[in-house]
């Protein structure tokens, strides 16, 4: 209890804080876990925090190319990321050993955070407080091994799936702190044992400057998905829609980004001579505003399976920019929930093609109900999931100093 207190006082009044980041993506790379941790590091005071990132050299997709942030930053390991899964492993295992070697070469930290990508980067952290004394949060993006075994990369009673579901619910037990994105990834955690009490819900975010609405476009009613389509997402429903609807020019359904599913649906489009689905790559995060501003709808899917394991980040982005979200996945989902709470869109459940084409058919000669949607997206947005009260969410639960608001922020909070 004294040591508590003490680190404590220390963190509080201490004019340096030494702060430990360690995931695989960060700045200038632009996936979504670096961008959401780059949020958060701009959202703590640098003058009074010295903060270190040690990540890899990822090249995950597009380059971030804002101001260097005022951090620290290590790559040991050079092998980069891989979407296929034998040079995922490599670059997952490459930047681990790397990881291990310069944490414990930095300074002592008071305070690391971990993320999971890679899978087990929280034991490392637990490692780290064992043997330095340190505090350790978790930032679960993704629940492993829920997730691997969601989508059928893991076997659920194999050793190995013990395995690492011990040593992640080890580190668990032990962080002083977990952040979650939902209360269905919360549910997943308790449903591990993990005490309730160490677990903060923290949805994740966007810019709502750099994604702002745009006036809704005529023409055919417009799906868009932005970002990656992988394994985790529903294909089937949307899939058999867009087949129902092949080449009915009411209608227009566009993919920007990639993945696996991606891929998946260019062959499918190919196969059934289908010419109103439009494949773009990802969008630069300079662009994404105008991108989601294209679409009448913008698409979230899920597999049932899934519901906790992960949540997806893209609703948010969609909801900045003012459109309604269309959500194909369980409804207890934390998008279905967004919907629900805020009438923000639409839910489908997964495999109710006829519900999703009698949807889109009433969308498309009812547009006001979209607008409508759209502007309640919005609304949501800005008083629940805009960026900078995101990012204080978790400085505040990290126990940081964060970083001074500028006067015209202020009066601008206060006058909302």
């Amino acid at each position: 209890m004294i040591v508590r207190l003490v680190l404590s006082k220390s963190l509080r009044d201490l004019n340096s804080v030494r702060l430990l980041l360690i995931n695989q993506f960060f700045w200038p790379d632009t996936a979504p876990t670096g961008r959401f941790l780059l949020d958060v590091v701009q959202a703590i005071d640098s003058r009074r925090i010295e903060m270190t990132a040690i990540c890899g050299a990822s090249n995950y997709e597009t380059v971030d190319d804002s101001p260097r942030p005022p951090v620290r930053i290590l790559r040991p390991s050079a092998t980069r990321f891989s979407r296929d899964v034998f040079g995922r492993l490599m670059s997952y295992g490459s930047f681990l050993a790397g990881a291990v070697v310069a944490g414990f070469r930095v300074g002592r930290p008071d305070t690391v955070i971990t993320l999971t990508t890679p899978p087990l980067t929280s034991v490392f952290g637990r490692v780290l407080k064992l043997l330095r004394g340190c505090r350790h949060f978790i930032w679960e993006m993704d629940v492993y091994p829920d997730i691997a075994v969601d989508i059928g990369a893991l076997k659920s009673r194999s050793m190995l799936t013990a395995l690492i579901g011990a040593l992640a619910d080890w580190s668990r037990r032990n962080a002083d702190g977990i952040i979650v994105l939902g209360e269905d990834m919360k549910a997943r955690l308790i449903a591990r044992d993990i005490p309730a009490h160490i677990i903060h819900v923290v949805e994740n975010w966007a810019d709502g400057k750099e994604i702002v609405p745009v006036p809704f476009q005529r023409g055919p009613l417009t799906v868009q998905y932005s970002g990656n389509f992988g394994l985790t997402h529903d294909f089937d429903t949307i899939a058999a829609v867009i087949k129902h609807f092949a080449n009915d020019y009411r209608f227009r359904f566009v993919f920007a980004g990639g993945g696996a599913r991606r891929a998946k649906m260019e062959a499918f489009c190919i196969k059934h001579r289908i010419d109103n689905v439009i494949f773009r790559p990802y969008a630069s995060r300079a662009d994404l505003s105008a991108s989601l501003g294209e679409g009448h709808l913008g698409l979230v899917t899920q597999l049932p399976e899934t519901c906790g394991s992960i949540v997806p980040s893209k609703t948010y982005g969609i909801m900045a920019a003012g459109r309604p979200i269309l959500f194909i996945g369980p409804r207890e989902a934390t998008p279905a929930r967004l919907i629900e709470r805020h009438r923000c869109g639409w839910q489908i459940d997964p495999l109710d093609t006829a519900g999703l084409a009698s949807l889109l058919e009433t969308l498309a000669s009812q547009r006001q109900l979209i607008e409508e949607a759209g502007a309640r997206a919005r609304q949501a947005f800005e008083k629940n999931h805009d960026r900078p009260m995101s990012a204080a969410r978790i400085v505040e639960i990290l126990g940081l100093q964060p970083a001074e608001v500028p006067a015209r922020q202020k009066t601008a909070a206060a006058a909302t």
